[in-house]
């Protein structure tokens, strides 16, 4: 009887796989790393400081990454290590790569140089990803303190106990 046949499609057995979240750890790395080669691909024609800067909002935000090892990612560290690895960064690269390398250190109407606003960009990121990391690191400190305060409560004596 063929209405107790199981379609072809049924019988195959398909594993579920719970795709790495898009602000995931390996999500986040990836980004990083591909922020790391847009720079790096671009060092002839980025300033040295730029070069240097960028990897050291990268190497910053990449701190915060790897602190997920020993416990999950805040939410506003994700989000930020996400924009900004995704969007900020690359975007700052590409917009100063945009411009004509004859044009870099001409003034603009606001009196700096696209190489001059490149840097303030740039350090401008850098303060916000070490300041990412620093309360990444601070909550790491905080929860162990909450940790080493409850196991003192949870396995001394207690004031009460006769």
């Amino acid at each position: 009887m063929a209405w107790f046949k199981r379609p072809e499609a049924a019988t195959r057995v398909v594993a579920a796989v719970d795709p790495e979240p898009e602000d995931g750890p390996a999500a986040l790395r990836a980004a990083l790393t591909s922020v790391d080669r847009l720079v790096n691909s671009s060092a002839g024609r980025l300033p040295l400081t730029a070069v240097v800067t960028a990897r050291r909002v990268t190497d910053a935000l990449r701190d915060v990454v790897d602190g997920a090892e020993v416990r999950p990612l805040d939410v506003y560290a994700a989000i930020s290590v996400k924009a900004t690895a995704t969007d900020y960064l690359p975007t700052t690269v590409r917009s100063y790569l945009a411009v004509d390398e004859d044009l870099v250190d001409t003034p603009r109407a606001s009196g700096r140089t696209p190489a001059q606003s490149l840097m303030e960009q740039l350090e401008a990121l850098e303060a916000s990803a070490l300041a990412v990391r620093d309360a990444a690191q601070h909550s790491d400190v905080d929860a162990l303190m909450t940790q080493g305060s409850f196991l003192r409560t949870k396995f001394t004596r207690s004031d009460l106990e006769l």
